[in-house]
């Protein structure tokens, strides 16, 4: 059997780089990831598939599998397209671990924004690992036009970027103000 021991300097230096990093934002991380698997869950459990309950005059949950990317970006291809972007969440997931990692604890905004994104990286991941497709259930619609389903792992990568493209005007203005 393998012990691994953790000597107490070792574990301060641990804490230190969380508390002291963007890292301290991971619980969001969780907290997003765990509401997105619980609603998809739940879904499964109260739909059927293609099944539609209208909530609000523009607003149904429809219960889909999206087997492509955003919009069924290549959905309609011979199933390649599972491990292309099971891939690409992966490194994606990845990326925003190590940013996370490597940004100061004071660029709360920025952490906030690559929490959130590697929160729905993660959870259209394990959905395309788990069940070879992404469940999708939200479903905005207007005068005949539905926009593509989607679910909270897609929000919180869509907040997530809106929160990116805003801190970079907060510190193109900061960083302006500077000189």
């Amino acid at each position: 059997m393998l012990t691994v021991q953790v000597s107490k300097e070792s574990m301060h230096k641990i804490i230190t780089a969380f508390q002291n990093s963007g890292l301290r934002w991971l619980w969001l991380t969780l907290l997003c990831l765990i509401l997105d698997q619980v609603t998809k869950q739940w879904v499964v459990g109260s739909f059927y598939l293609g099944e539609t309950l209208n909530v609000l005059p523009i607003f149904s949950l429809t219960y889909v599998h999206n087997l492509g990317a955003a919009f069924s970006f290549l959905a309609d291809q011979g199933g390649w397209q599972r491990w292309f972007f099971t891939a690409i969440a992966t490194i994606a997931s990845i990326v925003f671990t190590v940013w996370l990692a490597k940004t100061p604890k004071s660029q709360t905004l920025i952490s906030i924004a690559f929490a959130l994104m590697l929160s729905g990286a993660m959870g259209n991941l394990i959905d395309r690992v788990l069940f070879g497709y992404v469940i999708d259930f939200l479903d905005f619609h207007w005068s005949g036009y539905r926009f593509p389903a989607f679910n909270v792992a897609d929000s919180m990568i869509f907040i997530g970027a809106a929160l990116m493209i805003l801190d970079s005007f907060i510190n193109e203005e900061t960083n302006n103000n500077d000189n």
